[in-house]
């Protein structure tokens, strides 16, 4: 049985999701929903099954993948964890918090999961549909986002029928994601450093008050999903901080800034988080050749948001 004579869209029940882990089993693709993003997922330990995630979201080989654990035990399996990363990892997991750390000699995932590199990505989700597929298939997941490459990440399944066409793998629904942002993705180094790769749901301010301060390094290059300038694409040119709109962009507005689509009428930027990506999609959609996005404030969350719009501005138009 090939992947497309599954059902495109699979029910988040017992049968569903037993049958995504069959899939995955057999060395397929399954898009699977998280907490933050629906994740193109495939078994980690297979070369074979690794490559169709490339080959689908057309991503770049030297841009590494997440991979999803059951457990701590089990991540304790693929790396090395230092008490930084026990604690974080006993704070955060399951949640949208993903640790790099340095790769242990002879862990079973496949080299083009790290790209090459000492490090691997690691996070235990919280969403249930994708921690029951976990505990099914009994091995750890590479999920990068569930959409071509450079497109807006998918919070609903729609959004990942709409990114890969005649070409998207099966789906589990899970709904809607409840935070709608990747998570927060940081590196613990040996020497005692760490370096915030990605800005997400756990914040940067609450990571200082539990490592200290952070410390770049520099020339690191590419080390974990989300880094490339050019990412979350709509395709179309993309205004940031519009406090008045033209009248062929579509826009997105905060707050009492109201708009064609509204992140959070309440100012809330858990709210705005949560809903980004999904304006971001009805922009894409809209017959208006442009968007505009009203002024998001900085600061915790506010830092994610703002990350991901200046890097789909970078890439739209």
């Amino acid at each position: 049985m090939s992947d497309k004579d599954v059902t495109e869209v699979l029910p988040p029940d017992a049968e569903g999701i037993a049958q995504a882990a069959r899939i995955l089993g057999a060395g397929g693709l399954v898009a699977i929903p998280t907490e933050t993003v629906y994740g193109l997922a495939a078994r980690a330990d297979s070369a074979e099954a690794v490559a169709k995630i490339y080959a689908a979201k057309g991503r770049p080989d030297f841009n590494p993948l997440i991979v999803h654990v059951r457990d701590l035990d089990q991540a304790k399996q693929i790396a090395r964890f230092d008490d930084r990363a026990t604690d974080l990892a006993e704070r955060f997991w399951p949640g949208p918090l993903t640790l790099v750390l340095p790769l242990l000699d002879g862990a079973k995932v496949a080299g083009a999961v790290t790209a090459g590199l000492p490090t691997i990505a690691l996070r235990q989700p919280s969403h249930r549909v994708m921690r029951a597929v976990l505990e099914q298939t009994g091995v750890p997941l590479a999920a990068p986002s569930a959409n071509v490459s450079e497109d807006i990440s998918p919070t609903r399944p729609e959004h990942v029928l709409a990114s890969f066409g005649d070409a998207a793998p099966p789906v589990l629904d899970g709904g809607q994601s409840q935070k709608g942002l990747e998570s927060t993705i940081v590196a613990l180094r040996e020497d005692g450093s760490w370096s915030l790769l990605r800005p997400g749901p756990v914040t940067k301010e609450t990571l200082e008050r539990l490592l200290g301060g952070e410390r770049q390094v520099a020339d690191a290059g590419i080390e974990a999903p989300g880094q490339l300038t050019r990412h979350y694409s709509p395709g179309k040119p993309l205004r940031l901080s519009a406090t008045e709109v033209a009248p062929d962009e579509f826009f997105i507005g905060f707050g009492d800034v109201t708009g064609d689509c509204n992140l959070s009428e309440a100012g809330d930027l858990n709210e705005a988080a949560a809903r980004l990506y999904d304006c971001l999609h009805r922009g894409a959609a809209s017959d208006k050749p442009r968007i505009a996005v009203a002024p998001i404030p900085y600061g915790e969350v506010g830092r994610a948001i703002n990350d991901r719009l200046r890097r789909a501005s970078a890439g739209a138009g």
